[in-house]
C-alpha cells in the first residue's frame, strides 16, 4: 500500500468536480486526487511536494488520494468508512471544512456546517455525528478539547451538565431543530439553576422553556 509519495508536481488537472495533480517520483508519475482546498493551493509546477496518501484499491480500478497531514488522511478514513459516504463526499467535507472545523461539527452534531459540503444532505450529516462523534472524541481528544471555548458552541460552560448527559441534550435538541449556537445559549442560561444531579430530561425540558421564551 501506498502511504507517502513525495517528488515533482507535473500537471495540475480538474474535472467536473474532481481535481487533483500529476506527481512524478524517480521517473514514475502518480495521478492523485485532492481537496478543492489542497488544490487550490498547489505551489507552482515543477515545485517538491509530499504528500500523506491514502490508497484505495477495488475491482476497476486503483486510486490515489493525497493530503498535506497525516490528520487529514486519518480523518479521510473514518470519514468513508461510513455507510453513504464515498471518497468524493470525504473529499467534499475536507474541501469545504477545515479539519479543526470538521471534527467540531461531527463532535456537536452541528448540521448547518457539515451541509455545507458538496452532496451532503441532512440525513448524512446526522449518520456523520451518530457514527462518527464517539471515535473522534477519542481519536482527536487534543484537537476536540482545544476547541472547547466558552465563545463556541459546545464550548466549556460552568455548571454544565456531564458529556454523555450533554452529549443526548444537544442531539436531542438538534433533532428538534435548534442550531448548535442556540442549544450552547441555552444551556449557558439553564445551568446556573439545574442541580449537578439533574438529568437529560430537565436539561432539555428546561433548554426548551428557555429556547421558546428567547424566540417570542
Amino acid at each position: 500500500m501506498i502511504g507517502w509519495l513525495q517528488g515533482r508536481l507535473a500537471e495540475p488537472w480538474q474535472q467536473a468536480h474532481r481535481c487533483g495533480a500529476l506527481l512524478i517520483c524517480q521517473g514514475v508519475g502518480y495521478e492523485v486526487q485532492l481537496t478543492l482546498r489542497q488544490w487550490r493551493r498547489l505551489p507552482e509546477e515543477g515545485s517538491e511536494l509530499g504528500l500523506h496518501i491514502h490508497h484505495s484499491i477495488r475491482d476497476d480500478g486503483w486510486t490515489l488520494y493525497g493530503f498535506p497531514d497525516r490528520r487529514e488522511r486519518d480523518l479521510f478514513r473514518e470519514l468513508v468508512a461510513v455507510s453513504g459516504v464515498g471518497p468524493q463526499m470525504g473529499l467534499g467535507l475536507l474541501g469545504a471544512l477545515e479539519v479543526p472545523e470538521l471534527v467540531r461539527a461531527i463532535v456537536h452534531a452541528d448540521l448547518r456546517s457539515l451541509c455545507l459540503a458538496p452532496g451532503v444532505g441532512k440525513r448524512t450529516a446526522e449518520r456523520l455525528a451518530v457514527e462518527l462523534r464517539a471515535r473522534l472524541q477519542e481519536r482527536f481528544n487534543g484537537l476536540v478539547d482545544s476547541l472547547e471555548d466558552d465563545g463556541e458552541p459546545g464550548g466549556a460552560l460552568d455548571g454544565a451538565p456531564s458529556a454523555p448527559c450533554r452529549e443526548e441534550v444537544q442531539f436531542t435538541l438538534v433533532a428538534l431543530g435548534y442550531e448548535p449556537l442556540e442549544i450552547h445559549r441555552a444551556l449557558r442560561a439553564v445551568a446556573a439553576g439545574l442541580d449537578a444531579s439533574a438529568g437529560a430530561d430537565d436539561w432539555i425540558r428546561e433548554s426548551l422553556r428557555w429556547l421558546s421564551r428567547a424566540v417570542a
